[in-house]
C-alpha cells in the first residue's frame, strides 16, 4: 500500500461522499471507487458500505482507518524529522534510559555537547521497558543504566557515571518528612510498600526491614502505583535517588544504610566513533562538577 492509497482511504472516511473525497484529492471520482475497490480486494475485507449515494465505514473499516491514521501520522512526522535532520545534522547519537529523571543533567549535556559538535544531533529515548534489549540489539548507542543490570555483558564498554543513594519517599505533612536522614527504627509501624522490580541491592534493604522492624508492607507492581499509594497515604516507599524527578511533590528523605547504586553509561565495545566517546565525557564532566549526593 502506497501513501497514496492512505490518502485515499483516509479522506473517503473523512467525508464519506466519493464525489467530495475525489474533489479534494484531485483525482476523477471514477479513479477514486476503482482504487478504493482494488484496496479492498487487496485487504481483504471491506472497508467502506455502499448504499445508493451514501457510504459508511463497516466495523472493521472504522478500526483500520483509525490505526491507518496513526500509521500517516507517524510516517509524516519521521519525514519531518529526517528534512530537519538532513538539513541541519551529518550524523546523530542515540541515547537511551528507563526514565527521564535518571539523567537530569542531560539537557545541560546536549547543550554543551552541541557547542563542540555543532553536526551531531544527541536524540534521548525514554522507554521503562525494554531498553536494555533495544541498546543490546543495536538500536541505540549510548544507555543509562544500575550497573548490576548489565555487568554480565561483555560486549559493553562501561563509564562510570554517578553512585545513587537509597531514599525514603513519603508526603511533605508526614512526620518523617521533617527528619534529615531515617533509620530502620524510623519505619517501626509504618507501611511499607515493596516494589517487585527492584534491584537487588534495594531488595536487600527492604528485607532488612521486615526482619528487624515491626511493618506491615504490600507489594507494588511499578514506581507509578507505588507513588500514586504514597499520595493516597496508603504507605511509604524506599526507592533509588535516580527516580526523582525533583517535581516536589513528594519529601525525599535519605535513608541510613550503606547499599548503594553504581549507574553507568553504556556503549558498544565495537563503536569507536569519537563524537560517542565525547559524548560520554561530556555527560561525565557535568556530573562530576555537581555533587551526587542528592542522589
Amino acid at each position: 500500500m502506497l501513501t497514496k492509497h492512505m490518502d485515499y482511504i483516509l479522506e473517503l472516511s473523512r467525508t464519506l461522499n466519493f464525489n467530495r473525497a475525489a474533489e479534494n484529492l484531485f483525482i476523477s471520482q471514477p479513479t477514486l471507487s476503482y482504487q478504493i475497490k482494488n484496496l479492498e480486494e487487496e485487504l481483504g475485507f471491506c472497508i467502506f458500505d455502499r448504499r445508493g449515494k451514501t457510504v459508511e465505514l463497516t466495523p472493521a473499516g472504522a478500526q483500520f482507518t483509525e490505526t491507518l491514521q496513526n500509521i500517516r501520522n507517524e510516517l509524516h512526522r519521521a519525514v519531518e524529522q529526517a528534512q530537519t535532520f538532513s538539513s541541519k545534522y551529518s550524523t546523530s547519537i542515540s541515547i537511551g534510559m528507563s526514565v527521564r529523571s535518571m539523567l537530569m543533567r542531560l539537557p545541560e549535556a546536549i547543550m554543551r555537547f552541541a557547542d563542540t559538535h555543532p553536526a551531531t544531533d544527541v536524540v534521548p529515548y525514554f522507554q521503562y521497558y525494554g531498553m536494555y534489549d533495544s541498546f543490546l540489539r543495536k538500536e541505540k548507542d549510548i544507555l543509562f543504566a544500575v550497573y548490576e543490570h548489565v555487568r554480565k555483558y561483555s560486549e559493553i564498554r562501561f563509564h562510570k557515571l554517578y553512585t545513587s543513594r537509597i531514599f525514603l519517599i513519603t508526603e511533605h505533612s508526614d512526620p518523617l518528612a521533617k527528619k534529615e536522614i531515617i533509620r530502620e527504627e524510623d519505619l517501626a509501624g509504618r507501611t511499607l510498600m515493596i516494589g517487585g522490580g527492584s534491584p537487588n541491592a534495594l531488595k536487600a534493604v527492604q528485607q532488612r526491614i521486615i526482619r528487624n522492624v515491626h511493618v506491615d508492607y504490600f507489594n507494588s507492581p511499578d514506581h507509578d502505583n507505588t507513588l500514586t499509594n504514597v499520595a493516597a497515604r496508603k504507605g511509604v516507599c524506599l526507592a533509588p535517588g535516580f527516580l526523582n524527578d525533583h517535581s516536589g511533590q513528594f519529601a525525599w528523605i535519605p535513608f541510613d544504610c550503606e547499599e548503594n547504586f553504581p549507574c553507568v553509561l553504556c556503549t558498544h565495545s565495537a563503536d569507536r566513533r569519537k563524537e560517542v566517546l565525547d559524548f560520554v565525557k561530556t555527560l561525565q564532566q557535568i556530573y562530576e562538577e555537581y555533587s551526587t549526593s542528592s542522589r
